[in-house]
């Protein structure tokens, strides 16, 4: 005896019943209590004569199902909605959200616009500006912070005219500020309390060209009066000759000033000075400096000893041969060309822009330099770079390289040759071009 419905006997699978068979309805329907239909929702129910109340918010959506006739509807089991994972328009389907449909141009999602590259562009190079004006800013500040500016030239009295160039007295002095006992043996600078001036020039920035003009430490001069740098006292004049060196010596950089314009006439409007140790440091800042050295010296005082042609210095060596003096005939003069060679030579190296657009160059040179560097009160970057660049163009041949001419001697010190020193005087307050030789 068998159980089982006439439908399940039937070996015909289109008259099973429950399989999707092809009859428009099955015979002998029963309700399986598991599975719960939707119901469509019913219409609102509203007072006669009244109009239809339109939905409120997004329409809801009918069951799977409804209003489809019977003949087109499958078979709902009650365990899914109808979808297969993977298939286009579900989850995770190839036209669905997150599969491989979900992208720009691909079906299921329309692509996005195309970017706008000169829109990038301009705002690449807004921010790439920005940044540059940012650094070039902090750095001007930086610097201008560390500047010493220590110089009142408002001091000096009974100034000669202004010229038409602007004019810088460079001193380098043998301060000994900042450095060990170790620094000083290694350097040979000796351990003399004070300073003094170990060169001086001028250097003068002319549209019509830049000269620089060495003033030997032994040249003869008179000290005349001037109001003292810090008891502001009038000393007076007392004509006396004395080696220029000796005013830096009497009442610093304020009298040196003073002594030059009036024994030259020439009015000074900037004053730099650098001592020993920061000599130094700048030419290790810059990894040394080439020179090519004509002949060969060698000095014990100031620890120099080289040989003809070309070689890299580095800070001890620079110093020892900017201050050699003894290992020549004519000590001083020679001194002070070796001193405007090597000046030329570090500043047209510095202005490179293997150093300028160095970071790790720029910024330990700027550093070293400006850590050392005395100015005067109204010496501003600017004017510092106008006698860098001065000084640069020299080294290139924009200019004339010389030192004070000279006439003779008088107890050992080099007296100035008036003639000429007048008409190079004149020449520089002129702006013209510098004939004047040194002899």
């Amino acid at each position: 005896m068998n159980d089982w419905p006439d439908g399940r006997r039937n070996e015909n699978r289109d008259d099973r019943y429950g399989r999707g068979g092809a009859q428009a309805r099955p015979e002998d329907a029963q309700r399986m209590p598991h599975v719960q239909r939707r119901q469509p929702p019913r219409p609102p129910v509203r007072p006669s004569g009244q109009p239809p109340v339109p939905p409120q918010g997004r329409p809801a959506q009918a069951p799977p199902g409804y209003g489809v006739p019977p003949q087109q509807q499958s078979y709902d089991s009650g365990y899914n909605t109808g979808q297969v994972y993977g298939s286009p328009g579900a989850p995770g389907g190839p036209a669905g959200p997150g599969g491989p449909g979900d992208g720009p141009g691909r079906p299921g999602r329309a692509p996005g616009p195309a970017p706008d590259w000169r829109r990038r562009i301009k705002i690449g190079s807004i921010v790439l500006v920005s940044a540059l004006v940012v650094t070039t800013v902090g750095t001007y500040f930086w610097a201008d912070s560390k500047v010493r500016r220590e110089v009142d030239l408002s001091k000096v009295i009974e100034r000669p005219k202004e010229g038409d160039c602007t004019t810088y007295l460079i001193v380098g002095s043998d301060s000994r500020e900042g450095m060990t006992d170790e620094d000083k043996k290694k350097l040979h600078t000796g351990s003399a309390e004070g300073k003094r001036t170990d060169s001086m020039m001028i250097l003068a920035a002319c549209s019509s060209g830049n000269t620089m003009v060495s003033l030997p430490r032994d040249s003869d001069v008179e000290i005349p009066s001037f109001i003292g740098s810090q008891s502001g006292k009038k000393f007076p004049g007392k004509g006396k000759r004395e080696k220029l060196n000796a005013a830096y010596a009497d009442d610093g950089p304020e009298l040196l000033v003073r002594t030059v314009e009036f024994n030259t006439g020439l009015r000074i409007d900037h004053y730099a000075e650098i001592g020993f140790a920061g000599f130094a440091n700048i030419v290790d800042a810059l990894g040394g400096v080439d020179m090519n050295i004509e002949k060969g010296f060698k000095d014990e005082k100031s620890g120099a000893d080289f040989k003809a042609g070309e070689q890299t210095l580095n800070g001890q060596q620079a110093l020892a041969f900017v201050r050699t003096r003894y290992a020549f005939a004519e000590s001083d003069l020679a001194r002070t060309k070796n001193q405007q060679k090597f000046l030329a030579t570090l500043a047209h190296q510095a202005a490179t822009p293997g150093t300028i657009m160095n970071p790790f160059r720029l910024y330990p040179t700027l550093g070293a330099g400006l850590d050392t560097l005395i100015v005067d009160k109204d010496m501003g970057l600017f004017d510092l770079g106008e006698m860098f660049f001065a000084m640069k163009g020299i080294s290139g041949g924009d200019g004339v390289s010389m030192n004070m001419p000279i006439s003779g001697e008088r107890g050992g010190n080099l007296i100035w040759d008036k003639t000429k020193m007048q008409q190079l005087v004149k020449q520089i307050q002129g702006d013209q071009k510098v004939t004047v030789t040194a002899n």
